[in-house]
């Protein structure tokens, strides 16, 4: 991990060195200042809507891959390619860096690495809008948690009462019952995802700029190394054109999670997380809409009353919740 930096602390014996790695240090930060700058002059809301378009846009187009890659394979290629992509870019410190920043950094990676194979996991095997959905009781029950007040019990009623109906009255693609599978791989998701929202607010506060979603990302990877690297070198072996399967790879890793996880921390550093957790709680109703637009994925009316439950629970614990 310390060797992701490439700056050299002694010039006496190696100056040459020294200044080719200064000036390649200097133009990858000079560049994530650029990009920071250029979104600085776009709403955070805006940041928002685009950075949950991207996500569920993301998820769709992965699907496909799966059956090719597997799901593990799938995952573990998107947050390899995310991970090198924001090493290049950033080129992050670690020196000097206090035990507790690097901890929240790994810790991140965890959470963020779980979070996204298990939901994928999930829309393998479910609609997308009922995945997502479920996936969102995560940051709902840290509002929950965090509001301490009597009077959410009765949001909590309602996001569980989205849920039964999701989960006992959806039905799948087939007309079956829902997966079970992929109900847990959605329930577990959405620990990973509560975890994300706690360890995202300290990564931000700790690092500069993306140096800590560059971190965070390269844990992620070794993290899903043991389950996916031999799936997607298999998947890969197997293919008549594995360029263009990793070029199709690279694509969906900019889709999610490159560019969603960018622009929410930058987001959540110009925006109270009241208003943010505000507009994600739309969140599964754009995936219900990019599941139908992109994938054919048409939900019945206990679904998306469902759906609609979990959102309105979200939206009024936040509005209700003290600042």
């Amino acid at each position: 991990m310390s060797g992701t930096s490439l700056t050299v602390e002694s010039t006496t014996e190696l100056p040459a060195i020294a200044s080719v790695s200064k000036v390649t240090a200097g133009s990858g930060q000079a560049r994530a200042s650029g990009i920071r700058r250029r979104l600085g002059g776009i709403p955070a809301p805006v940041l928002c809507v685009v950075s949950m378009v991207a996500v569920q846009l993301g998820v769709a187009a992965s699907k496909p891959l799966f059956g090719v890659l597997g799901v593990a394979g799938a995952t573990f290629l998107r947050i390899s390619f995310a991970a090198v992509v924001l090493l290049a870019f950033t080129r992050p410190r670690l020196r000097g860096r206090s035990p507790r920043d690097l901890a929240m950094a790994g810790l991140l990676g965890v959470a963020s690495a779980g979070m996204t194979l298990l939901f994928a996991a999930a829309v393998d095997r479910l609609p997308m809008g009922t995945a997502a959905t479920i996936e969102f009781l995560g940051p709902l029950a840290v509002a929950l948690v965090f509001a301490r007040r009597a009077g959410h019990v009765l949001w909590a009623m309602l996001a569980a009462g989205g849920v039964v109906l999701l989960t006992l009255f959806g039905h799948g693609e087939s007309g079956a019952h829902l997966d079970p599978v992929g109900l847990a791989c959605a329930f577990g998701a959405a620990a990973c995802y509560a975890g994300y929202i706690l360890f995202t607010d300290k990564v931000g506060a700790a690092f500069r700029g993306f140096e800590g979603l560059a971190v965070s990302f390269t844990v992620g990877m070794v993290v899903l190394a043991p389950f996916g690297a031999a799936e997607a070198v298999h998947g890969l072996a197997g293919s008549s054109s594995p360029a263009l399967l990793l070029l199709a790879i690279a694509g969906v890793a900019l889709l999610f999670p490159v560019l969603p996880y960018a622009l929410e921390m930058v987001a959540l550093r110009r925006m109270s997380q009241r208003v943010f957790s505000v507009i994600v709680s739309l969140d599964p109703a754009v995936s219900a809409l990019v599941g139908l637009l992109v994938l054919g994925q048409v939900l019945g009316l206990p679904q998306l009353f469902g759906i609609f439950c979990v959102v309105a629970a979200s939206v009024g614990a936040t509005l209700t919740a003290r600042r």
